[in-house]
């Protein structure tokens, strides 16, 4: 609009300029001479300020407009996660940390593949075993409200972090920390449970059980590998298992 007014009147310019040119041959020239051109200037710049509020306003309203703009984007951000859904997802997370631990802690062969993850001595290990323990100590079946719900969110969360940190740990480390003679003892018996397992052959794997139980009892017993209770547990039902009726 401001550029369309300046161009108007500067269209009006030429004709007054050649109404001046005409009444110039009059007797009163230089009086209408005088009066038309600082008239004719007055109006250009008169027309180009306005010009340019009319560009300044428009220019501002563009601005206001990004500015809403952004405010809409700002909006599309989803809502914050309600105090009960976050305990539910963090309980949820927590039941897979317990279920992965427990699996390690009852099956000798990932104890003897990962002997770090059963380890205390390991701080890795044993920042784990603190948090799991603090998350546990805070878990409930229902909602306990708002503290206790937070704050069980916030273990259970630390808890995951550090098992995850664990794991990578133990897989790092594997049998790097065993003495050579005793890093061979445990392979032996990985091969003995394995035989065990798969065999199908009922005296073999008597035989393989018994030989891994008295051999993994010897390891733990050094100090060389840490057998947790569900471990030896699970070994020894299935060595009964196959026991002769």
């Amino acid at each position: 609009m401001g550029c369309l007014a300046v161009i108007g009147g500067l269209a009006v310019l030429p004709v007054i300029f050649v109404a001046t040119l005409v009444l110039t041959h009059s007797a009163t020239a230089g009086v209408v001479a005088t009066m038309v051109v600082p008239l004719c200037a007055a109006v250009a710049v008169a027309l180009n300020q306005r010009s340019r509020r009319a560009l300044a306003a428009s220019g501002a309203g563009e601005g206001a407009d990004d500015e809403d703009h952004g405010d809409d984007e700002a909006g599309d951000d989803p809502p914050p996660v309600a105090p009960e859904a976050a305990w539910e997802a963090a309980r949820e997370r927590f039941a897979g940390v317990r279920a992965e631990y427990s699996r390690v802690e009852c099956d000798p062969l990932e104890v003897l593949r990962l002997p770090a993850l059963t380890d205390v001595s390991v701080p890795s290990t044993a920042r784990f075993v603190d948090a799991f323990a603090a998350a546990q100590a805070l878990l409930t079946d229902r909602y306990p409200g708002a503290p206790i719900g937070e704050a069980f969110t916030e273990a259970a969360d630390g808890a995951e972090r550090a098992w995850r940190a664990a794991v990578d740990a133990a897989e790092r480390i594997r049998l790097q920390g065993i003495d050579p003679a005793e890093r061979a003892a445990v392979e032996r018996v990985v091969k003995l449970l394995t035989t065990a397992r798969d065999s199908d052959n009922e005296p073999e794997r008597r035989l393989a059980h018994a030989r891994a139980r008295a051999e993994l009892g010897r390891l733990d017993a050094a100090g060389v590998v840490h057998v947790p209770m569900p471990a030896q547990a699970a070994l020894d039902a299935a060595a009964r298992r196959a026991l002769p009726p």
